[in-house]
């Protein structure tokens, strides 16, 4: 009875953590949902291609926002017999999407960069020092309500730095208005964008290539599965390894399936059950990336001679 009372106790602790990071997500996720209305308005109001880089930043930022919140969300259903994972591959195609719109977003940047650094239009500055201005104090208090829980999980601490990056942006667009009033050197908001977009277009790449390769059901990064394999090999008994795969689900959720071949004895004497537990806590313990969810099929030497389509 004791223990069950320690154990409910904790359960209440996690639940309550849980529910304090989507209380913060939720409330950064609404401030910069106005910063984002704001800066719309001042974008098309002063038309500075620094600042509209900035709204479109914002938004990518207001949609990892949201989709940290969903996935919170999303992640505390239970699985189903339809959906053995339950929901947690949504953040994945909602990530695919917003990074391929990004993706655009900043190739587009590059050119019409370029074309304002030849042609340069006229530009409203005193009017993006408080479209700037506004978007900085925004930025500045989400990051004030987020920095409790920026190491909770990956999505909060992804999150945090969404909105640090966007306080950044804004006060780019601060500096680009300053320039522009003070010395009348119009390429400045050019010359800002560009440097927005060329720190926008790498990770955003590196976010298109994460997701791609979850979708593709690559082998998570970080985890070398000539390492695993080798590790198995090196076990007593274990005489052959084939059919390992590894992928991922989601965030933090990495999988691993093999068909380990063992001694006959082993089925005979039970030491095959030792073996299980062994490689389990191999994939889940040993490597960087820590695979809790493992599957092994073991085998006597002559089942591969059964198997319909074995491979390495």
């Amino acid at each position: 009875m004791d223990g069950h009372q320690h154990g409910a106790v904790g359960a209440v602790g996690t639940i309550g953590a849980v529910d304090t990071h989507r209380t913060r997500l939720a409330i950064a996720l609404a401030i910069s949902m106005t910063i984002l209305v704001a800066q719309v308005v001042g974008a098309i109001w002063t038309g500075s291609l620094a600042l509209l880089v900035d709204t479109a930043h914002v938004l990518t930022d207001t949609g990892g926002l949201a989709i940290a919140l969903l996935a919170a969300r999303l992640a505390a259903r239970p699985a189903t017999p339809r959906r053995t994972w339950g929901l947690r591959r949504t953040e994945v195609l909602a990530a695919t999407a917003q990074a391929s719109v990004l993706l655009a977003v900043g190739l587009y940047v590059l050119v019409e960069g370029v074309h304002r650094l030849v042609q340069p239009p006229e530009v409203a500055s005193a009017e993006m020092v408080v479209f700037g201005v506004i978007g900085l104090t925004g930025n500045i208090a989400a990051v004030a309500v987020l920095a409790g829980s920026r190491g909770a999980t990956f999505t909060t601490r992804a999150a945090f730095l969404e909105v640090v990056n966007d306080a950044l942006g804004s006060l780019a667009v601060i500096v680009a208005a300053v320039v522009m009033t003070l010395t009348g050197w119009a390429r400045a908001d050019a010359v800002v964008a560009l440097l927005i977009g060329a720190l926008i277009l790498p990770r955003t790449v590196s976010l298109l290539r994460d997701t791609v390769n979850v979708l593709l059901e690559s082998t998570p990064r970080g985890l070398d599965l000539d390492a695993v394999r080798g590790h198995i090999l090196a076990l007593p008994h274990v005489r052959a390894v084939h059919d390992l795969h590894a992928s991922q689900i989601a965030t933090g959720l990495p999988v691993l399936t093999a068909h380990v071949v063992l001694d006959d004895d082993c089925f005979r004497d039970g030491h095959a059950l030792d073996l299980l537990d062994q490689l389990q806590a191999c994939v889940a313990k040993h490597f960087d990336v820590s695979v809790e969810h493992s599957t092994f099929q073991l085998e006597p030497r002559k089942h591969r001679d059964h198997e319909y389509s074995p491979h390495d």
